[in-house]
């Protein structure tokens, strides 16, 4: 019987110890999307199951690329979790296949391609009920200490 995907939040000591404001999967945020990732263990797969409201409309009926990106991003971001560590996006890629509907439910997916010292390429896709794929990126991650990079914007 295959496993159950579970929850699976950041997992270093400095995101513990501070709010989540992520416009993507940010719970304290409240204009920001609020999407939950779960990682699937057996794939080793992060994957967040949603649908897009009239907020984030592009073309009439569908979603604005730049809120797709932010979702790939996210969801490629995750990926980074398995190592426990924090990595910035240094480059990403986005390829628009099919217009992503709203009010729709989609998936989105986030795996590893390779991981290389501080680097970590990863990879993602959003697809709809079907499974078809209707874009999907690829990104490199550099590993970061979070302490360092953010320790001024630490909440006290």
């Amino acid at each position: 019987m295959p496993s159950q995907p579970k929850p699976h939040g950041h997992e270093t000591r400095y995101h513990k110890m501070q709010k989540n404001y992520c416009f993507v999967c940010g719970q304290n945020n409240p204009e920001g999307m609020r999407l939950k990732f779960i990682l699937d263990e057996e794939r080793q797969t992060f994957v967040c199951r949603f649908r897009l409201s009239k907020r984030y409309t592009g073309p009439p009926g569908h979603c604005h690329g730049g809120v797709i990106a932010s979702i790939l991003d996210d969801a490629m971001g995750k990926v980074n979790k398995l190592h426990h560590v924090v990595a910035l996006t240094r480059e990403m890629t986005v390829e628009y296949l099919k217009p992503v509907p709203l009010h729709k439910p989609l998936r989105v997916e986030g795996r590893e391609i390779q991981k290389r010292g501080r680097t970590h390429v990863n990879t993602a896709q959003i697809l709809n009920e079907k499974g078809e794929v209707l874009a999907r990126s690829k990104g490199i991650f550099i590993a970061i200490d979070p302490e360092k990079m953010f320790a001024k914007f630490a909440e006290r």
